[in-house]
């Protein structure tokens, strides 16, 4: 980045903090702070063990010193500004989620639009938001988007606060379904014998709703319902696609599935041994397509840095923005997080790196060589190492 450019960035970085109004986390004099300076290089240097006595009010300093990225911990601190964590010693910290798009199984690098990365991962936050309220009953969450690639949750309900690496590494296996087994799933009870037989037989059901459990459920009864919208010909072809299905298992698992559909819909998977062996195999792609991707080193870390909602994301130019629950379906990150500072008149630009952007409801070419753009156009390409800034 040419030092013209880094100025201007710096400069409107600063013009944007003047305008905004931050909330900062709650016990913000407990945790950690650290920024990244606009500093020449290629690298960057993280200036970090800071407290608020340190900095300041946070939004006099960030008009002071126009950082390109900001950050506070997870956790508190006796004395946050210590420069080993020992000495700072550890009081608490929420449990924070990060979704990253590039680390997503469903996005494909280098054909997935920066959009459709977006929106990928906006669908494996619902399926985390979904774990955390309903299967763990967390209330007092904040979502944000990152102003990058992807999306925050941090959880700061009493009971969290104390949970050492360990415990939040099983929050993190469950919603990643790691480790999960469909036999623990189903409920085994025993049912009394039937004519000629002298032993109890064994029920095997799965709970239609809460948890894994009804996930596999639901996943299954999709997979049931989307059988038998097709002939039997075709049902039965699509069930020899699964490892291990031949025509007889297919043919008497459809065949359950038609006859035994209520009893199917309220739970019981054992209406037919080939049935039960085709419930299995669904579990499987039950975790693939319902689990949430998080980064897990980012949760388990009871010392992380994260982004400072309010602020600007270095590397897009776009808004740490924090989201509303209820406004998380309509919100739009390329329109949402797009700073009012920079909409509304153009600049002009020296494009390294051609090709379109999508950003501010609209789509834009970038041409090699100079020319005039949208500043909000500008300052992301600029950012993301597209452009440098050109004459005036």
């Amino acid at each position: 980045m040419e030092e013209r450019t880094r100025a201007y960035l710096r400069g409107r970085f600063g013009d944007h903090y003047r305008r905004a109004e931050l909330t900062p986390p709650t016990d913000a004099n407990e945790r950690e702070w650290g920024f990244v300076p606009w500093t020449d290089g290629p690298g960057e240097t993280m200036v970090r063990h800071r407290s608020l006595l340190d900095l300041g009010e946070i939004g006099d300093f960030l008009r002071r010193k126009r950082p390109k990225h900001v950050y506070f911990s997870a956790g508190r601190y006796r004395d946050p500004s210590a420069s080993s964590m020992s000495e700072k010693e550890w009081r608490s910290s929420d449990l924070v989620f990060d979704l990253d798009a590039d680390h997503l199984p469903s996005v494909v690098l280098g054909e997935d639009s920066y959009a459709q990365m977006l929106a990928k991962c906006k669908d494996a936050l619902l399926r985390l938001l979904d774990f955390l309220e309903n299967d763990f009953g967390f209330e007092d969450l904040t979502v944000v988007f990152s102003g990058g690639r992807g999306y925050h949750v941090h959880v700061r309900d009493a009971g969290i606060q104390q949970l050492e690496r360990d415990a939040r590494r099983e929050v993190v296996d469950y919603v990643r379904g790691i480790g999960l087994e469909f036999e623990q799933l189903v409920d085994e009870q025993a049912v009394a014998g039937t004519a000629g037989r002298s032993s109890p037989a064994q029920k095997r059901t799965l709970a239609t709703e809460g948890g894994w459990s009804g996930r596999a459920h639901r996943h299954i009864m999709t997979g049931v319902d989307d059988l038998l919208e097709l002939d039997d010909d075709k049902a039965i072809e699509r069930l020899q696609e699964h490892e291990g299905i031949g025509d007889r298992t297919a043919s008497a698992a459809l065949n359950a599935a038609r006859e035994n559909y209520e009893q199917l819909a309220t739970g019981n998977i054992d209406v037919h041994p080939a049935f039960y062996q085709i419930a299995k195999i669904l579990m499987t792609e039950v975790v693939a397509t319902d689990n949430a991707p998080i980064d897990e080193p980012v949760t388990t870390d009871t010392n992380r840095l994260i982004r400072l909602p309010g602020s600007l994301h270095g590397g897009s130019g776009l808004a740490v923005r924090r989201i509303e629950r209820s406004a998380i379906d309509e919100f739009d990150p390329l329109v949402d997080a797009v700073p009012t500072t920079f909409r509304g008149h153009d600049i002009t630009l020296d494009v390294r790196d051609p090709g379109v952007v999508e950003l501010g409801g609209d789509s834009f070419t970038l041409e090699s060589g100079v020319g005039s753009y949208p500043e909000h156009v500008g300052i992301f390409a600029m950012a993301r190492g597209r452009a440098e800034k050109g004459p005036e």
